[in-house]
């Protein structure tokens, strides 16, 4: 096998079913070997669109997205979407192409120090330096993306390490023993490439695929930290609960979070790639006036969400009491410590929590459903209202809003607009809705 179907090999035993790229000659033999294996190979117009479709491939089915770029501006061209998953805490491979491990740093084409530059915005940046070591480095890539907080890891595949050992040789200009080196020059290069052809190629075919793939580790909750909650909760007349990306990060258990938020009854606030988890017309979830909700609350929950510039720096929260969950410690206590905080996935935690606690909060309920019910009705009449040019934004996502299918995926992005349509549009069940994040 070569490289690039070793890699294949291990992307299928990982549970890939994409594999999104721009085609570049640096690293054909994975994509090749990929559609060989029933991996769908998907050839983007960008690099960057290539990482973005794995990130969201990530976040939607729970496994880590892949994306393969060619060496130099291949691999550069993905920065913003590398960055923007890192900021995002979604797990994704990026395998990308680079020079012969010989050439390297000669002048040889599309020849960057591509390691220095990832370094700076993935959570782990290796490179590949024998073919053997390729099954290890590939899983512990899985490994690495999705542990404690997930985030994209980066791969760097020399072409020499992708291609057929006697392909590579002949690039190298090995000399066969019937073309023996003329002089001491010679002999001295020729035993230089052999040995450096040796050693990429040694054991190669020893390669192991037998490797049992570990669950990613990640923070657990205790028993205790449920307890306080519960005992917090319990005290509290106007609990509030806040949850974002941060506590959908094991896409596989979206519907039982749904179940445990629906049982827990507390009036909810969801955020990022929690929109859409309660469906469109819970009535536990709260669409408006969050700033409001949280000024009249007692004890504010959040789970997946840093005290950032969405909750103005924790200025919003104030003095009063807050449970924090996250998996991140310096998300946990960013700008603000919390009155408990808890270092754990906020997924996990809050299931567990609905087996303990279930709260009486109708009065709180209703009187947030008022609140709301002002902000819809301001709403529907700035839908209503004539506009001199052009579009009215809000009426043309409220008639969005109105044509969506069940199964929609809505992907949002932008500054102005997508802050509309998020208390326009209703997104219908858990992963139908996908934005940047920060």
């Amino acid at each position: 096998m070569n490289g690039g179907q070793i890699i294949a090999k291990v992307l299928q035993q990982q549970g890939v079913k994409f594999l999104f790229t721009l085609c570049g000659g640096h690293i054909s033999p994975i994509f090749v070997a990929a559609e060989q294996c029933g991996i769908r190979v998907i050839d983007t117009r960008h690099e960057v669109n290539a990482v973005f479709a794995a990130d969201a491939v990530s976040r939607l089915t729970g496994v880590p997205g892949v994306a393969a770029v060619t060496a130099g501006p291949g691999v550069t061209n993905t920065i913003t979407a590398i960055k923007n998953a890192a900021l995002a805490q979604s797990p994704l491979i990026l395998l990308g192409g680079a020079a012969a491990t010989i050439l390297k740093g000669r002048g040889s084409l599309q020849d960057v120090n591509q390691l220095s530059v990832m370094k700076a915005v993935c959570k782990w940046s290796t490179t590949i330096s024998k073919v053997k070591d390729i099954v290890p480095t590939i899983e512990e890539a899985f490994r690495r993306a999705q542990t404690g907080v997930p985030g994209p890891v980066f791969v760097e595949c020399p072409i020499d390490t992708l291609y057929d050992e006697e392909l590579v040789r002949s690039w190298y200009g090995a000399k066969s023993k019937e073309e023996p080196p003329r002089n001491l020059q010679e002999r001295l290069v020729q035993w230089y490439i052999n040995f450096h052809a040796k050693r990429i190629f040694a054991d190669k075919d020893t390669v192991n695929f037998d490797n049992a793939i570990p669950k990613p580790w990640f923070p657990q909750h205790t028993a205790s930290d449920v307890a306080n909650a519960t005992q917090m909760l319990r005290a509290a007349k106007k609990p509030l609960l806040i949850i974002g990306s941060g506590a959908i990060m094991q896409a596989e258990k979206a519907q039982l979070l749904a179940a445990a938020v629906s049982k827990l009854g507390i009036p909810v606030y969801l955020s990022g790639m929690a929109r859409g988890l309660l469906g469109k017309d819970n009535p536990l979830q709260m669409r408006h006036q969050r700033k409001e909700a949280i000024k009249n609350s007692d004890l504010i929950m959040l789970a997946g969400v840093p005290n950032d510039f969405r909750l103005d720096y924790g200025n919003h929260i104030g003095g009063r009491k807050f449970i924090s969950i996250n998996r991140s410690k310096e998300d946990l206590y960013k700008n603000k410590k919390p009155s408990l905080p808890i270092l754990a996935d906020p997924q996990d935690f809050l299931i567990a929590l609905a087996h303990a606690y279930n709260a009486n909060t109708n009065e709180w309920c209703r009187f947030l459903a008022e609140i709301n019910a002002k902000r819809e009705q301001s709403i529907e009449e700035k839908a209503n209202a004539p506009v001199n040019v052009g579009l009215n934004p809000i009426a043309l996502l409220k008639n969005l809003d109105a044509a969506l299918d069940d199964n929609s995926i809505l992907i949002a992005d932008g500054g102005d607009f997508v802050a509309t349509a998020a208390y326009t549009l209703r997104p219908r069940a858990p992963l139908s809705w996908l934005d940047p994040g920060v």
